[in-house]
């Protein structure tokens, strides 16, 4: 037809390239934004910094296992521009495990502090030889390592009926009331974990009444050594202490605040008897002689009032009292007098007989006074200085100290298993001494990393309530 061929001319024409393009060799296209830098024909990007560019990094045949790939590391040369021409190069971030180039400094303790090999500051030395366990605390002061691991290592044994009387390792507590911050722990020792066995130890913190009429009471109990009830007759004695501090809280704290000693004094020792000959009581139940079903105690009465200032520790049985004023550890356990030798006028008791046998006293009838153990022990119905199968076995003393805190004091009331090691070990105690002099109270991890510091020698279970006087 006529009319196609023109059209189809005008077409071919428009199809072909000019002279001048058709003479010059073809350019590859630019990639797109979302191409992997480094492909063939594409060179890697570059940006710099105040520093100027950066140095290439490593190839990338160690990231993609393929030769001949380069990476595409800071600094590398300017890679191609992105279509429509905005001048913005194409650049992909490098991959996370891709080995950094910044300096190895590390950013834990500010530019210019040394760490040793174990990454603590170099200034904080190992005391006494010890090695660190928790930040901060040693694993252990004196000449060596302890014997036993550092961590439990056993469970005790469980009844499945007896779940209830399963103790727990370790036991934390803390408050705040008036003018003082308590911390308290109870855990387990090493001899404990490494064997098996329960925690003998038993700790109770409670509050009694609210506003500044409350009363707070710390106890703690330590179960006879080689016991099976051990634990128990812990828990029983703090439980039994607690119930009757309760009962009578009103009438403590008015002592407390009103610093009637006597009073205090004479009604703590009458509530501790009856907690105590409450276990007499128990081990009968039990078939048990007396001391396998024993415990020591010792608790602290705080006020919540922050006008009063006293504090009141009683209690029977082994620990210790402690306080911390001045940078300085003062033992200010209780001292018992105990008689010796042969009495004399006024002083001491005479004996309830002579080397021949002979009575020295005369049997009026006169009904023997009711023991201070509640119920009383059977055959208790002797007098006094009574012989034979019905006499109470001998006793623990009684306890007794109140005394006014002054800001920045610490008191610390432990039992027998971190007592002994305090005044065995002085290290330890200056090792507390840093820890505790004018650095306000711990938080309850530290103050568990503080008393769990262990000593060459002791292995026992450790309890301990520490208050803060602000």
């Amino acid at each position: 037809m006529p009319l196609a061929t023109p059209f189809l001319a005008r077409a071919h024409a428009e199809a072909q390239p000019p002279a001048s393009s058709r003479s010059e060799p073809s350019r590859p296209a630019s990639p797109a934004p979302w191409s992997t830098p480094g492909e063939p024909g594409a060179a890697a990007p570059r940006f710099t910094t105040a520093a100027g560019p950066q140095d290439p990094g490593p190839s990338a045949q160690g990231l993609t296992g393929r030769p001949g790939k380069p990476a595409t590391p800071a600094g590398a040369a300017e890679g191609p521009r992105a279509p429509g021409g905005s001048g913005v190069p194409s650049y992909r971030a490098p991959a996370p495990w891709a080995p950094s180039h910044a300096p190895t400094r590390p950013t834990t303790f500010p530019g210019g502090r040394s760490t040793d090999a174990s990454g603590l500051p170099a200034e904080e030395g190992q005391a006494g030889g010890g090695g660190y366990g928790a930040p901060g605390a040693p694993a252990y002061v004196g000449d060596g390592p302890p014997t036993y691991e550092a961590e439990p290592t056993g469970l005790p044994v469980a009844d499945p009926d007896a779940l209830g009387e399963l103790v727990a390792d370790t036991v934390l507590d803390g408050a705040r009331y008036g003018s003082s911050t308590l911390r308290a722990v109870s855990a387990r020792g090493d001899s404990a974990r490494y064997r098996g066995e329960p925690r003998r130890d038993a700790l109770l913190t409670a509050r009694f009444g609210s506003g500044d009429e409350a009363l707070v009471l710390v106890a703690m109990a330590t179960g006879a050594r080689a016991t099976a009830g051990a634990h128990r007759a812990a828990a029983d004695a703090c439980a039994w202490i607690g119930r009757a501090v309760g009962r009578s809280h009103l009438r403590l704290a008015q002592d407390i605040r009103a610093a009637r000693r006597g009073d205090l004094k004479s009604g703590l020792h009458r509530l501790t008897d009856r907690s105590l000959g409450k276990l007499r009581a128990r081990a009968a139940e039990l078939g048990l002689e007396p001391d396998e079903y024993t415990a020591s105690l010792r608790c602290l009465l705080l006020p919540a009032d922050p006008e009063c200032r006293t504090r009141v520790f009683f209690g029977v049985g082994a620990g210790g009292l402690f306080r911390l004023r001045g940078g300085e550890w003062q033992d200010i356990e209780p001292r018992v007098a105990r008689t010796a030798g042969e009495p004399v006028v006024g002083f001491g008791s005479p004996p309830a007989e002579t080397p021949d046998g002979d009575r020295l006293t005369m049997d009026l009838g006169i009904p023997t006074p009711p023991s201070p153990y509640e119920p009383a022990p059977a055959g208790a119905t002797g007098g006094a200085g009574a012989g034979g199968p019905g006499r109470d076995p001998a006793r623990e003393p009684f306890r007794f100290r109140a005394s006014v805190a002054r800001p920045g004091d610490t008191l610390l009331l432990c039992s027998g298993g971190l007592a002994e090691p305090l005044r065995g070990e002085p290290e330890l105690a200056r090792h507390l001494t840093r820890r505790w002099a004018g650095g306000g109270p711990p938080g309850l991890t530290a103050f568990l990393a503080d008393t769990q510091v262990r000593v060459k020698g002791y292995a026992d279970d450790r309890t301990a309530a520490a208050v803060w006087e602000a």
